[in-house]
């Protein structure tokens, strides 16, 4: 399965807003220029994380984005299907039915074989990125971060946050 650059993105913002300080929101458009992003495309991705009630936003002087929940308890999983949708990623269209040796519909009232290898492959991912949170994630950006990196994420920080 492949998601789309959006959840991507998703999960890298999270985890940005996972090591803000709790009292402060990042806006929009700090979160577009660290990753160098059009606001407006971001912002798409930022109001689908909002609709699922992954993000709270505020306006005001301390307003932004921040996360809804403790980082710890988001999973990969809510953050693609916030950007993605709900929809299985493999749609059995029922091709069994055309050509030269097309099965009635009667015929097709079980998923066929791939239609169920999708599925079986698809659930196994979920159940994989149910329990990788977003803690998780930010934690594995931080330890692939060298010192200099992490000195300008720290300073970057506290300019975005003010």
């Amino acid at each position: 399965m492949r998601f789309g650059e959006g959840v991507e993105w998703g999960v890298h913002v999270c985890a940005l807003l996972a090591a803000a300080p709790p009292d402060r929101g990042l806006s929009a458009k700090a979160l577009a220029e660290f990753h160098e992003l059009p606001p407006a495309y971001l912002a798409k991705h930022l109001q689908a994380l909002a609709r699922a009630g992954l993000l709270t936003t505020s306006r005001g002087p301390r307003g932004g984005y921040r996360l809804a929940r403790p980082a710890g308890e988001i999973s990969l999983w809510e953050v693609a299907e916030a950007i993605e949708g709900s929809g299985p990623a493999f749609r059995c269209t029922e091709i069994r039915q055309r050509g030269p040796c097309a099965a009635s519909a009667k015929a097709c009232i079980r998923p066929c074989g791939i239609a169920a290898a999708f599925a079986a492959a698809e659930n196994a991912m979920r159940k994989v990125l149910e329990k990788i949170t977003i803690a998780d994630a930010a934690m594995q950006a931080a330890s692939a971060a060298d010192s200099r990196q992490m000195a300008a994420f720290r300073a970057w920080l506290v300019r975005a946050a003010t």
